[in-house]
């Protein structure tokens, strides 16, 4: 029960502050990997939290970058570059050129276009280097190349001194819980490398695909996890080409380690219910699949009360009507200056809300290291400055 700490932590941060919890997040991982086949490797999109990078790096083989911001955070954490994989639907042609030129050129760079190929190329031609390329395959968005262009490349590059193709990036979308789409894409990429091979003499070693893992947010939802990670791990099993096979995720494995306190600063009541003022609000939570606030998701309530429970409407300090937390939320004796303590808010929600509506400040943020100890990564920071 995160709220036995809630005291400690409330006497000396002020709400709203994320807490994420890295024993939470480490467990998670080793989770993960025990039912997974042990030869594939995990890459964590940075994208999902950005705070926890640093605490994982022994046990995560890969990170996904997908902006010049984020390039710059990892550098500052020392993650190594290595381990990056700078990815994105645009590239910045200084920043790529200027990375590829540093001592910090990652170990792979993934190409979303013809276009972003030949920047790659030219960097590397400039630095004098051999760089690692993955080609993104498209599944039928904004984002990679059809399966014409690649086999283009692979066929009018094999000579290129500059860069190494080592393989295919995929990724289909989140929160997928089919395991009959997982099958239909793997065979379709199995189809796939296997032409490219034939066709044009290309053998990629290596396939990153982006999994898209469901997590339930809500109470009510039911999901066996174990039981899909077992057929998901048979349907890798039964993959019929020899690539070393990199699983990219951020909200499965990083969503729940995070919790987010937030206080209520005014209740009120009128004809239509009851009504709390929170001093966080939708600027800060981004829970995936809200419907309208209607779902109640997992949470604690602090100082945990006994009497007349009764449904509230859970809203933010935004002044827009759109700006509610939960509808309905059961509370018992809920009163001013009590505490919701939201729960799995480890992916997105710190770096994802509307952060800048309102000038509201951002909320601190909380690491809980695996030995227990907490320290500050962010202190609480105004915003306002950056709105005039």
């Amino acid at each position: 029960m995160i709220s036995e700490q809630s005291e400690g932590l409330l006497q000396k941060y002020p709400t709203p502050f994320y807490l994420f919890d890295i024993d939470i997040l480490r467990k998670r991982i080793e989770f993960l990997k025990s039912h997974l086949p042990e030869s594939v490797a995990l890459c964590y999109a940075v994208k999902a939290n950005t705070f926890v990078s640093p605490y994982i790096d022994d046990i995560i083989e890969r990170y996904e970058v997908c902006s010049p911001g984020e390039m710059s955070i990892s550098a500052e954490q020392k993650i190594s570059p290595e381990k990056m994989v700078i990815s994105g639907v645009y590239k910045t042609p200084e920043v790529i050129e200027n990375h590829i030129l540093s001592d910090h050129c990652a170990g792979h760079y993934t190409a979303e276009s013809i276009e972003q190929f030949e920047l790659i190329k030219r960097s590397a031609q400039k630095a004098n280097k051999k760089v690692s390329v993955l080609l993104r395959l498209t599944s039928g968005n904004q984002f990679g190349m059809n399966e014409e262009e690649i086999k283009n490349i692979v066929s009018t590059q094999k000579d290129e001194q500059s860069i190494d193709i080592c393989g295919i990036q995929f990724f289909s979308g989140t929160q997928k819980t089919s395991l009959k789409k997982y099958k239909r894409e793997f065979s379709h990429l199995q189809e796939f490398l296997k032409e490219l091979e034939a066709e044009c003499g290309f053998k990629a070693r290596e396939l990153e695909y982006g999994g898209g893992f469901p997590v339930y947010y809500f109470e009510g939802d039911t999901f066996d996890e174990v039981e899909f990670l077992n057929e998901f791990s048979q349907i890798l099993n039964e993959f019929d080409f020899d690539v070393q096979f990199t699983l990219e995720l951020g909200r499965s494995i990083v969503a729940s380690c995070g919790y987010y306190f937030t206080k209520a600063v005014d209740i009120k009541s009128n004809k239509t219910g009851n009504y709390a003022i929170m001093d966080g609000g939708i600027n800060h939570i981004a829970y995936f699949g809200q419907f309208m606030a209607m779902k109640h998701p997992y949470f604690e309530h602090y100082p945990k009360d006994e009497g007349e429970e009764k449904p509230w409407q859970i809203c933010g300090s935004l002044c827009t009507a759109n700006d509610i937390l939960v509808k309905d939320l059961p509370l018992k004796n809920f009163k001013l200056g009590d505490t919701l303590i939201f729960k799995n808010t480890g992916a997105y929600c710190s770096t994802e809300g509307i952060s800048l509506f309102l000038s509201r400040a951002l909320p601190s943020v909380l690491i809980k290291d695996k030995d227990g100890k907490i320290s500050v990564a962010r202190e609480q920071t105004e915003t306002f400055k950056l709105n005039y």
